[in-house]
């Protein structure tokens, strides 16, 4: 297992949410059944760097959540902190909101589900918007011009094509952008956007 700097106390938590997920993923399609060899790095510490690239925040919304990467790490992460943000993950699939609330229940943290199509879900005016592997970025500036607040900033990990997504969706926005080298792929990056206007 990957090394992470974490208390003893968020620790045990990642793992209750990685046993659940190995359980569930048998018979739901959370993640790839051949990442699982590698969640940790894969997953885990994937969303780990994603939780480390925000600053303070009181709402973090995260947009088609799936098996909950990025978005339950980042709430087990902040669980306790300070910080103490609210936590709000979308997904439009029941049967993994049913998931992400088993892990929620499991590990004791806060966190709200909402079982809904991202562009149905009333504005969430969210300090930060995060989402991994949902869409390319023209269409994530879409999502985020909807939820995300004025002062807000997004953080959208993206794989190697990442230069090309950011051309396309500079024809239709504006936005200020910092690249952030992944620590868990070579190839990747993680996007902080902010200042996202339609052009």
């Amino acid at each position: 297992m990957t090394e992470l700097n974490v208390s003893r106390e968020t620790l045990e938590r990642l793992e209750i949410y990685a046993t659940l997920l190995r359980k569930w993923n048998q018979k739901i399609n959370l993640v790839s059944p051949r990442s699982l060899n590698d969640l940790w790095t894969r997953h885990i510490v994937d969303s780990v760097q994603i939780f480390e690239q925000a600053d303070c925040f009181s709402t973090w919304s995260d947009i088609g959540s799936g098996g909950g990467f990025p978005g339950l790490v980042c709430a087990i992460l902040d669980h306790g902190s300070k910080n103490g943000g609210k936590f709000i993950l979308v997904e439009s699939d029941t049967r993994k909101c049913i998931f992400m609330k088993e892990v929620i229940r499991n590990t004791g943290i806060q966190c709200e589900v909402i079982n809904d199509r991202i562009e149905s879900v009333t504005p969430l005016q969210t300090d930060v918007l995060s989402a991994r592997a949902l869409t390319g970025l023209k269409g994530l500036l879409s999502y985020a011009d909807l939820h995300l607040s004025k002062q807000g900033v997004a953080l959208f990990p993206k794989g190697k094509n990442w230069e090309e997504e950011v051309r396309e969706a500079r024809e239709q926005w504006q936005f200020d952008m910092n690249v952030i080298k992944s620590v868990t792929d070579s190839q990747a990056v993680i996007l902080r956007v902010e200042g996202i206007q339609r052009v």
